[in-house]
């Protein structure tokens, strides 16, 4: 098949076509939009940063089993470039799957996917239940509390800020940044 760079067109129908549960398209609004605000930041290509995020969980609630390696199927069989097939399966580094990423794109990805999970339950239990009045320490908080969302995988956060050689601070008030600017369509 010939390889063709996504248009985000393609790429939403493409997640509403594998996913319709609620919370699943919200966390994916939430990755997009943070990795559209790190691409501004980084000097990326914004639009591939942020088709990346969109459907970096495409196969998750059809195929949880399989997932990041049914991902790689339907796009490999779609004709998305490698380079955007690749980016997407290395978060499921450690977990599901082998690759580990490389580019920052990818490390940003890895780093801020649980991220976007914990800002967002934190968020919830505001009095505003929104990330437009919130600031990192609120999350730092909840960071230390290891039953607040316990679902979310704190050493994979841990591990993508030393990939990105950041500070946890500064990640997560990048993500509350980034989530900000998807506020509406995400709920928060």
């Amino acid at each position: 098949m010939q390889e063709h760079t996504p248009t985000y067109s393609e790429a939403l129908s493409l997640l509403k076509e594998f996913n319709q549960n609620e919370s699943l398209l919200k966390h994916a609004y939430a990755v997009e939009g943070v990795m559209r605000y790190m691409a501004r930041k980084k000097g990326e290509d914004e639009e591939k940063w942020g088709i990346v995020g969109l459907v970096h969980d495409l196969d998750y609630e059809q195929f949880p089993e399989q997932h990041c390696h049914k991902t790689r199927e339907i796009l490999f069989a779609r004709g998305w470039p490698d380079e955007y097939i690749r980016a997407i399966i290395s978060h499921g580094w450690g977990i599901c799957i082998d690759v580990e990423p490389q580019s920052k794109m990818e490390k940003t990805l890895y780093a801020i996917d649980e991220l976007t999970g914990l800002v967002a339950a934190a968020a919830l239990v505001r009095p505003s239940k929104s990330v437009m009045d919130m600031e990192a320490k609120s999350v730092m908080k909840k960071w230390k509390d290891k039953s607040f969302a316990a679902g979310v995988n704190r050493s994979i956060i841990e591990n993508g800020c030393s990939m990105l050689s950041v500070e946890l601070r500064d990640l997560i008030q990048d993500t509350i940044m980034g989530m900000r600017e998807v506020s509406g369509k995400i709920g928060l």
